[in-house]
């Protein structure tokens, strides 16, 4: 069986982080799974899938994903894969209409990754949205809650629709090495109490939240971003503007995640709504409590497991910490409330659900 995954391209993000990920998994298991790019630019994540050398990694360059001319380099492609999978939009409409003019046979599948985005809001794309869907034999969506949302968007027949959960190597991430806390910064001492947030600095994320809660929290408690965006900029002014750039460490983009993981003593994930995301699985997975804001799609992950906030409320998230950082006995249980919920959303799981899915499209 050969498997096409389609996607904008390989930057820094969680759709991102899964394909590197699973691609070996799905290598391992005998599919011929290859990649293509609409923007191939060698981000980290991609330099990585080649160093694995599991997988042919093909480019329509470095140009916008939003080019419509992408349609006419897909088709080309679509018969040579009895699967094509995709992700993201546009890619979601170009393969699309790559099918429609080739009257290819191929099978398509298309995974949702959020509950929201803008064209929901707008009755002219939701016409479009389920004209471009109805060409996907099948949708999986990759919570419960985003496939709630997706049904009130499109219509198709029940069959169409699939939840197959992300996933993470839980094991590795549990097993990984840590860092002595210094080697993360030199303005961080060992005595020091770290808290992290894993997220690309672009809406729904809300790193200000987490900014805002240091000022409520003792001065040996630090926070770490890992992360680009066009939002960078107003975090770190914030931060000054607050007086914290001493507490509030920008990392940008790293490749080490799972060492970070182990070495803070809390991971976060502050935002406005999620799909599921794969940092959220990788904080529970960690070994360190997790902690989490009330958001669409984090509610059925992290709740009765890891801790969670109202969104946007500062006042709360550093509550939260204190108590954490306050009673070993209430750090310990939340961990190992994470550690067993982690475990739902082993990538393994994912990636035989996905196999199964494929056997039974061709």
């Amino acid at each position: 069986m050969r498997v096409l995954q389609v996607t904008n391209s390989l930057g820094m993000g969680g759709t991102e982080k899964l394909l590197l990920d699973s691609i070996p998994l799905y290598h391992e298991k005998g599919l011929q799974m290859d990649v293509l790019l609409l923007n191939g630019k060698e981000y980290p994540f991609l330099k990585k899938l080649y160093e694995t050398n599991t997988c042919d990694i093909i480019s329509l360059g470095e140009g916008s994903v939003y080019n419509p001319f992408h349609i006419f380099k897909i088709i080309k492609y679509l018969k040579k894969y009895d699967v094509v999978h995709v992700h993201l939009f546009p890619a979601l409409y170009w393969v699309a209409f790559a099918k429609i003019l080739s009257f290819s046979k191929t099978k398509l599948v298309y995974t949702e990754h959020s509950t929201t985005n803008n064209r929901r809001n707008n009755f002219f794309l939701k016409v479009i949205d389920n004209f471009i869907y109805s060409f996907y034999n099948k949708i999986a969506s990759i919570s419960i809650e985003v496939e709630i949302e997706l049904k009130n968007h499109v219509s198709m027949h029940p069959n169409a629709f699939v939840v197959i959960n992300n996933g993470v190597n839980v094991s590795k991430i549990f097993n990984e090495m840590s860092y002595s806390k210094n080697q993360i910064a030199h303005q961080i001492s060992e005595t020091d109490k770290l808290i992290l947030q894993i997220s690309r600095f672009d809406f729904p994320k809300d790193q200000k939240t987490a900014i805002k809660a240091m000022q409520h929290l003792p001065e040996n408690v630090k926070l770490i971003l890992v992360g680009e965006g066009e939002l960078k900029n107003d975090c770190q002014e914030l931060a000054h503007d607050m007086n914290l750039q001493d507490r509030v460490h920008f990392l940008g983009i790293r490749m080490d995640v799972s060492r970070l993981l182990k070495t803070v003593d809390i991971v976060l994930l502050s935002t406005e709504y999620e799909g599921l995301s794969l940092s959220s699985i990788e904080g529970l997975a960690s070994g360190k409590p997790f902690v989490a804001s009330e958001a669409p799609g984090l509610i059925t992950i992290v709740n009765n497991a890891g801790i969670m906030f109202p969104i946007g409320d500062d006042i709360e998230l550093a509550s939260q910490i204190k108590k954490l950082l306050g009673d070993k006995d209430y750090y310990d249980a939340i961990v190992k409330k994470c550690l067993v919920r982690a475990k739902e959303y082993d990538i393994n799981i994912m990636v035989e659900k996905y196999i199964n899915l494929y056997e039974s499209l061709i």
